[in-house]
């Protein structure tokens, strides 16, 4: 049942409400003053919360002062018989949900109240898939290989310095710039990722830089690009060594310039954009080639972070397993597998190809295929690496 805090010094205007809302199946509690209802919040938990604005004492708009340092989610809808727009814009600027003056009318406080609980859900429901979404994004290892990695991350990411990280396919590099943007002043900010080697070379200009109405032949609207979306963010351009050179000669003028122009257009288009770029080729040996720039490559290696293989960091590997364990069979809705310490030896053997990406797959097939305790033996039957 949703919780309902009254705060008004008028008792019976605390007892209406209350029977009112309790008649519409609201569980209800009564504060007589803005200090009695803060100690109500810090002890209990609500859903909404309906104040007065004049009181004696505490007014409302220091109780929304107050409650904002001890829950600024909480949805509170301000309630007043000395209602005017100076006091309505001020309580939503302090972060009220809603504003509705005396007499109260019971249909729109009614709608207000619904309104504010779909949004308190929301709320929840949104820190859930934040969290969901950052576990989904750990880099787990207490190696001294990811420590410096780790570390390197959390350095340079308070700054606006571009980073190439580099790195075998499967080590994680993707985590590492999520990460970096996590810790970063842009943290608030879209992060949008593009992988250079799955987009067609002639459509990778469009995808980065947008395209006008009309520009070719499919384009049937005007599109923004991958660098107008992150603009106040990051954006990580993965495999960026695939990349065609024309496309480069466009993100070498973005990076120097902070300018952009879509496919089929001379307008100048200002960009805010932090760039990541990711790449597991040696991009020197590209830059011999011809199929790099190295006027890019010195503009995105600012920072050089390379993410070591699993090989590198065999001392993880219990973490890892016990982390993927717990986290596919979460997923499966199974009860939780544990893995014997002579299944951690058979799968520090192995060499891993595929580094994490691989050894993820391994510890699903052994979730899948195996008794509730993996074994060695399990591990020389179902993990056979890639020949």
């Amino acid at each position: 049942m949703s919780r309902i805090l009254v705060i008004d010094d008028e008792r019976s205007i605390r007892n209406t409400l209350k029977d009112i809302l309790e008649y519409e199946k609201y569980e209800v509690d009564l504060a007589e003053d803005g200090p009695k209802g803060l100690e109500k919040i810090k002890n209990g938990e609500f859903d909404v919360v309906l104040c007065d604005i004049k009181m004696p004492g505490m007014d409302g708009i220091e109780v929304l002062d107050k409650l904002s340092e001890i829950s600024a989610d909480l949805p509170v809808v301000m309630i007043s018989g000395h209602g005017n727009i100076d006091t309505a814009v001020e309580a939503i600027k302090k972060g009220a949900f809603d504003f509705i003056e005396k007499p109260l009318d019971l249909n729109r406080l009614l709608i207000t109240i619904r309104n504010a609980m779909d949004k308190s859900v929301l709320v929840t429901e949104t820190k859930i898939l934040k969290k969901k979404v950052s576990k989904k994004f750990d880099i787990i290892g207490q190696s001294e290989a990811i420590k410096k990695v780790i570390e390197m991350a959390d350095r340079v990411a308070r700054t606006d310095a571009r980073v190439l990280i580099t790195g075998s396919n499967g080590t994680g590099k993707e985590l590492i710039a999520r990460r970096i943007h996590e810790m970063s002043l842009r943290s608030a900010g879209p992060f949008v990722e593009v992988n250079c080697a799955a987009i067609p070379s002639e459509l990778i200009e469009s995808e980065l830089f947008g395209h006008e109405k009309g520009a070719f032949t499919s384009a049937i609207k005007q599109r923004k690009g991958k660098f107008e979306q992150a603009s106040g963010g990051t954006l990580f351009l993965d495999e960026i060594g695939d990349m065609s050179l024309s496309a480069q000669a466009k993100v070498l003028r973005a990076l120097q310039e902070n300018i952009i122009s879509r496919v089929g257009s001379d307008g100048a288009i200002k960009v805010d954009v932090r760039v990541v770029a990711a790449t597991n080729k040696n991009l020197s040996e590209e830059i011999e080639k011809g199929n790099f720039r190295e006027d890019l490559y010195h503009r995105l290696s600012v920072i050089l972070i390379r993410v070591p293989t699993l090989n590198e960091r065999l001392e993880d590997v219990p973490l890892l397993a016990n982390y993927f364990i717990q986290q596919i069979c979460s997923e499966y809705g199974m009860p939780e597998k544990t893995i014997s310490d002579d299944a951690i030896r058979e799968l520090q053997k192995i060499e891993w190809r595929g580094n994490i990406r691989e050894f993820r797959n391994v510890i699903e097939r052994l979730i899948i295929l195996c008794d509730r305790k993996i074994t060695g033996a399990d591990v020389l039957n179902f993990a056979a690496p890639l020949k």
